[in-house]
C-alpha cells in the first residue's frame, strides 16, 4: 500500500488554499473529490466562509471521509481563531479544537495551549519549544477544554480517521505555527 496519501485543499483564495496546499503535499481541489484520503478547508476568518466552500463540505460529508479546517490569515486582522469556529459550527458541522491560540504582547499569534495536556507549544524559537502552561493560561481555556475532552470522549480514539470528527488547527504560514499539528493529523490518515 502506498503511504502518498490523497490529501485535496478547499476554500476561498483569501484563506490562501494554493500556499495551504503546498505546504502538506496536497492539490488545489476546486471541485468535490470523493476520493481524498483527506480534504482540508482552509478559512480566512476575516472574510468568512463562501457558500461554494460550504457546498463542497455539504457534499463531502456523504462520503464520510477525514475532513478538518485550518484557520489561516490570523496576523493583522481584527477577526481571530475563535470568530472563524464559531461561523464554520454554523455552516459546516461541529468542530473540535484541539489547540487555541495564545498571543504576544503586540497581539500577533505565536503560540498554542493544547486543551488535551494544557502544553504550550511557542513558535518564537525554532523548533517550537513545549512547556507546562501556567496557571493563568489553565483558567481562561478551562471551559474550552472541558468542551473538547468531552467530545473527543463521545466520539472515540479512532474518530478522525473515520471521518466522524473534524479538528480545526489555527495556522500562521510566516512562523510555522500550527503547521506541525496539522502533519500530526495527516499521520493518523
Amino acid at each position: 500500500m502506498s503511504s502518498l496519501k490523497r490529501i485535496h485543499v478547499y476554500g476561498h483564495v483569501s484563506a490562501q488554499p494554493q500556499a495551504i496546499a503546498n505546504l502538506f503535499g496536497a492539490q488545489l481541489a476546486s471541485e468535490v473529490n470523493a476520493e481524498s484520503d483527506l480534504a482540508i478547508f482552509a478559512i480566512n476568518p476575516a472574510a468568512g466562509i463562501d457558500q461554494e466552500t460550504i457546498e463542497q463540505w455539504q457534499a463531502l460529508s456523504e462520503f464520510q471521509l477525514p475532513r478538518m479546517v485550518v484557520v489561516n490569515e490570523l496576523e493583522g486582522s481584527d477577526s481571530d481563531f475563535e470568530d472563524a469556529i464559531m461561523l464554520a459550527n454554523r455552516v459546516f458541522d461541529q468542530l473540535v479544537t484541539p489547540y487555541l491560540v495564545l498571543h504576544s504582547e503586540t497581539g500577533s499569534p505565536i503560540a498554542l495551549i493544547s486543551l488535551s495536556d494544557l502544553q504550550i507549544l511557542d513558535y518564537t524559537t525554532t523548533p517550537p519549544t513545549i512547556s507546562a502552561g501556567e496557571h493563568e493560561h489553565q483558567e481562561m481555556v478551562a471551559e474550552f477544554r472541558e468542551e473538547y475532552l468531552e467530545e473527543v470522549a463521545g466520539a472515540g480514539d479512532d474518530a478522525f480517521a473515520a471521518g466522524l470528527l473534524f479538528p480545526a488547527i489555527p495556522i500562521v504560514i510566516s512562523n510555522g505555527l500550527g503547521i506541525d499539528v496539522v502533519k500530526s493529523y495527516i499521520n493518523q490518515i
